[in-house]
């Protein structure tokens, strides 16, 4: 190490010094104008319910209101890299999910972000089970039976999605190798379109959340087989697990958490952690999203992070072997 070297690192210190000092009071201070909660998802949809949930709950606790701004497209890509390149001081977040966080960079050839790189993990905040439907055309009543039905078929069953490189597409192709018949991938944009599909029977299959098809199936257009969570989901107990259908390990579930641009001070990740913890820990919001087939979620930014890297090592080989690509 040369002098002069030392020298600008010595001078550079007290500087890094005082910026390290002054997070935490920043952080106090903060927020000091009304916060973005920026939504990848078009308004109405689950994951829209869920920031409006969080909106309502935190204007009290930072004393500013919390703007939910919807930026649906592109698989959640436009609402994400909006984010990833905002000013990294807290004022603007987003409330991403599976697609955007750990999918994208399997599913695209060009990402305008990197989501390792250029966003920090802030809180997980729900998560639920996909749920594997069929058409009530269908005889079959359990997984075990529609894998036979769909077996003994001439042509390839034909499946709906939410749309390209969602977990309910993924959910499904994973499924279907393990299974090993043939099928047809049919992309919806959201649930309302793919769930309407297979009520008319358009299509056979579907892997939804089970707010986007419980409509058609209280009206006996649908029926449901199994669920993807690792164990019995609480208000869908008398569904099977897809592990228990004879699909050991299998676990495909949807979840959303908030994110910040990646130069966020961790005080201040560390505020917005502990307070969205608080709203999401009272009775009031796990009842409502109970009432909506969610799980509350919580835990460190750390825990959340691990969650993302783990998700993107368990389905970026999956998106490999299915060979999905979205230009």
């Amino acid at each position: 190490m040369t002098l002069p070297f030392l020298a600008g690192t010595l001078r550079c210190l007290p500087v890094a010094l005082a910026m390290l000092a002054a997070w935490p009071a920043f952080a106090q201070s903060w927020p000091q104008r009304p916060v973005r909660l920026v939504v990848p998802a078009p308004a109405g949809s689950s994951l829209d319910v869920v920031a409006r949930t969080l909106s309502e709950k935190l204007w009290p606790l930072w004393k500013h209101p919390v703007v939910v701004e919807n930026k649906p497209g592109a698989g959640g890509l436009i609402g994400v890299d909006a984010v990833a390149k905002a000013a990294p001081d807290g004022h603007v977040l987003a409330l991403g999910f599976n697609g955007p966080l750990a999918f994208a960079p399997y599913l695209y050839t060009h990402m305008p972000y990197d989501p390792a790189r250029d966003l920090a993990p802030v809180i997980l905040t729900s998560s639920q089970p996909n749920v594997l439907t069929v058409t009530a055309a269908i005889p079959a009543r359990s997984v075990r039976a529609l894998v036979a039905w769909a077996k003994s078929r001439p042509r390839p069953v034909s499946y709906a999605s939410i749309g390209s490189g969602s977990s309910s597409h993924l959910a499904m192709e994973l499924f279907v190798r393990r299974a090993g018949f043939a099928a047809m991938h049919v992309p919806y944009q959201g649930s309302p379109a793919a769930a309407l599909s297979v009520a008319r029977g358009e299509t056979q299959l579907l892997f939804a959340v089970a707010s986007g098809v419980m409509p058609q199936v209280q009206s006996g257009q649908l029926r449901l087989l199994a669920v993807t969570s690792a164990q019995r989901f609480e208000g869908l107990e008398y569904l099977p697990t897809l592990a228990e259908s004879g699909y050991p390990g299998f676990v495909a579930e949807a979840w959303n958490g908030v994110v910040a641009p990646a130069a966020t001070p961790p005080a201040v990740i560390a505020r917005i952690n502990a307070d969205i913890q608080r709203v999401l820990s009272t009775a009031g919001v796990r009842d409502r999203f109970r009432a909506l087939g969610m799980a509350a979620g919580g835990g460190t930014s750390a825990a959340f992070g691990t969650l993302i890297s783990n998700e993107r090592d368990r389905w970026g080989p999956v998106i490999r072997q299915a060979d999905i690509r979205i230009e």
